[in-house]
């Protein structure tokens, strides 16, 4: 049984939110990917994507998330993880992945600035083609898919929490 959950998704779909009330509920640790980016290169995201480009911001992104190393841990990875073969690679050997599913008006109802976020926009690119370019691959990693719908973080966490427990109690009676 994996001791993780990592939580993909758009950028605004409640990773950061539903990974901390999720980690509360399970007594598991939180791990904020971006913030370790930041952590281990003394830089801002939108800093990283200003001086590298999106393109060296992915490499800096894949390179971090395939090396981390925690247990009974939910992580948050930025929601361009998806274009890091490698970083998916280890998210999935060390985790349970979750994607959590948000329609598209109701992402643009909570994006605020993209920019400022540090969202990974390759130039020209509008919301919808990101959007459009990122689902099938949230959808090709993702372990169980939890359909956000115009719902608050209580009822997702409540019942992610629930399918974890599902997981769990069914890896123990498979030993």
């Amino acid at each position: 049984m994996k001791s993780n959950i990592t939580l993909i998704g758009m950028p605004a779909s409640g990773k950061s939110t539903i990974g901390v009330l999720l980690a509360k509920r399970l007594g598991y640790s939180f791990v904020d990917v971006d913030i370790v980016i930041q952590e281990e290169t003394g830089k801002l995201l939108k800093e990283i994507i200003e001086e590298q480009g999106t393109e060296g911001f992915l490499k800096v992104e894949e390179e971090i998330n395939s090396q981390l190393d925690v247990a009974r841990s939910v992580i948050a990875p930025g929601g361009s993880v998806i274009y890091g073969p490698a970083a998916m690679e280890h998210l999935k050997k060390i985790s349970t992945v979750v994607y959590l599913k948000l329609d598209y008006s109701e992402l643009e109802q909570r994006l605020g600035d993209l920019k400022d976020r540090g969202v990974a926009l390759k130039n020209g690119m509008t919301l919808m083609d990101l959007y459009q370019e990122r689902v099938p691959l949230y959808e090709k990693y993702a372990d169980i898919t939890v359909d956000e719908g115009h719902r608050g973080p209580g009822p997702v966490v409540d019942e992610l929490r629930a399918l974890m427990e599902q997981r769990i109690a069914e890896g123990l009676q498979a030993r």
